[in-house]
Formats: C-alpha cells, sequence, structure tokens
C-alpha cells in the first residue's frame, strides 16, 4: 500500500504559541510527528507549515516542509496546497496527520490509507473508536460519528448521538452494547478529491457544527469510517497536554 502524510503545522495557537517547535524529549514536535508518520510505512511525509522557522528546523533535520498560505482556515485547505505545489497524480492517497500528535499510533495512520483502498467509492476516510464513558458521550469536545451499515460516515456531530431515547431518558448508566462512536481526527483522501475539496463552499452543517469534515457529507461524497478498539493517544492543545506528553517521553 502506497500513501503519502503531510501534517499542516501551523506556528499560532492561542493556548500554546509556537506550538510545532515546542521540545519534547530534546525535539520539536513537529519532528517527533514526523517520526511516527515514517514508522507508519508512508512513502513520503511533508510538513506543510505557514512558518519560516518550522521550516528551518524541519529541513535542518532532513526532511521536508513547504511554505503554504497563512490564510489556510483548516488542515485539508493547506493539504490541498500541497498536493498542487507536488502534483501528486489523482489516485495518490495522502494522509493528514495533525501536527499536534507526537504519540500518534504509526498502525492508525495505515489504516486511515488502508480504508480508502478497500473502500473505492470513497473520496475520503476517517477512524472513530468506541465510547463507554458517559462523560465523554456528552461533552461538546468529543466528537461523535455514526455509521452505516457499510461503514461509511452519516453524520458527525459534537451532540451526544445516536441518542438512546428510553435508557437515557430513565437516567440508566449507558448499555455497554450501545455502539456510540468517538471521532478520531486523522483523515485520509485521494489527491484527486483534494482538488474537488477546493472549489466546495462551506456548508451550514459545518458552520454550525466547526466540523470540516462535514461539507463533504454536504455536498453528497462518501467517507469510509474505520472502527478500531484502540484509542488515540493525547494530542498536545494546551500547556496542560504538553507536560503530560512530556512526561510520557520522560518515562519511556
Amino acid at each position: 500500500m502506497h500513501f503519502r502524510v503531510v501534517i499542516p503545522a501551523r506556528y499560532a495557537s492561542s493556548r500554546l504559541p509556537g506550538k510545532p517547535l515546542v521540545d519534547i524529549g530534546g525535539r520539536p514536535m513537529v519532528l517527533r510527528v514526523l517520526e511516527r508518520a515514517l514508522l507508519a510505512g508512508a512513502e513520503s511525509v511533508t510538513v506543510a507549515t505557514d512558518d519560516v522557522r518550522v521550516q528551518r528546523a524541519v529541513e535542518k533535520a532532513g526532511y521536508q516542509a513547504l511554505m503554504t498560505s497563512p490564510d489556510h482556515q483548516s488542515g485539508t485547505e493547506r493539504l490541498v496546497e500541497v498536493a498542487e505545489a507536488l502534483d501528486w497524480p489523482d489516485d495518490a492517497l495522502v494522509v493528514n496527520v495533525q501536527g499536534d500528535e507526537p504519540l500518534i499510533d504509526p498502525a492508525l495512520i495505515r489504516e486511515a490509507a488502508r480504508q480508502l483502498v478497500l473502500h473505492d467509492d470513497a473520496v475520503m476516510a476517517t477512524l472513530a473508536h468506541p465510547i463507554h464513558d458517559h462523560a465523554d458521550f456528552i461533552n461538546p469536545n468529543v466528537v461523535k460519528v455514526v455509521p452505516d451499515e457499510a461503514g461509511y460516515a452519516l453524520y458527525f456531530s459534537r451532540a451526544p448521538i445516536p441518542w438512546p431515547r428510553d435508557a437515557f431518558s430513565a437516567r440508566q448508566p449507558m448499555p455497554h452494547d450501545f455502539g456510540a462512536l468517538r471521532h478520531i481526527g486523522l483523515y485520509a483522501y485521494r489527491a484527486g478529491f483534494l482538488r474537488i475539496y477546493a472549489s466546495l463552499s462551506r456548508s451550514p452543517l459545518e458552520r454550525h457544527e466547526m466540523l470540516e469534515q462535514l461539507r463533504v457529507l454536504w455536498h453528497g461524497y462518501r467517507i469510509s469510517l474505520g472502527v478500531t478498539p484502540t484509542a488515540p493517544s493525547p494530542g498536545v492543545d494546551t500547556p496542560e497536554d504538553l507536560a503530560r506528553v512530556r512526561a510520557l517521553f520522560q518515562a519511556a
């Protein structure tokens, strides 16, 4: 299976300024993410950034980084620019690995790409894992996804979906066989669709939920959903997250 990885690495962050270059175990975080992508077997890994400091750090380590527009509103938009700049063929598989996931399991990256191999009619693929905790189910920061019988995503939401009316109205614990799924923010695309995505208008659903993948469903395209029992490792969004991940690297 051949696939490429792009790591969007925006320098500015309101909660953690300069996030791609924060030190984790003696190396910038963006390089930690890049190394995980290489372990997944990607044939190429490209960091897409909007800051020359990130580009220099990546290139100094011997890897590829491209400067991209600071005006992009999402990582997907940054991928579109990379696919165009590197002239990737329409059938190339491209996995978007978030630049703040230094502990991401390489197997998850491979699985996202594999979903596109398994589903020829999907233009995009992503992953999910079961929710067993009631607090996660009702947490708006935990994105939920509902699939159809064939394994394609029906809808993504910050709201608790699907809602088990009778069980929750009786205030009973979440059933073990309920099947609620937490979305894992890892995406794979066909390069040809990335070019189409650039022309798609934002949907009302996307604006309400603040979830860019809803643009794809709104316009009638299919997203393949792989369900894995493995929960993703913690990402880095805040100083508290950074301290936790640093401790994990130090203990390893």
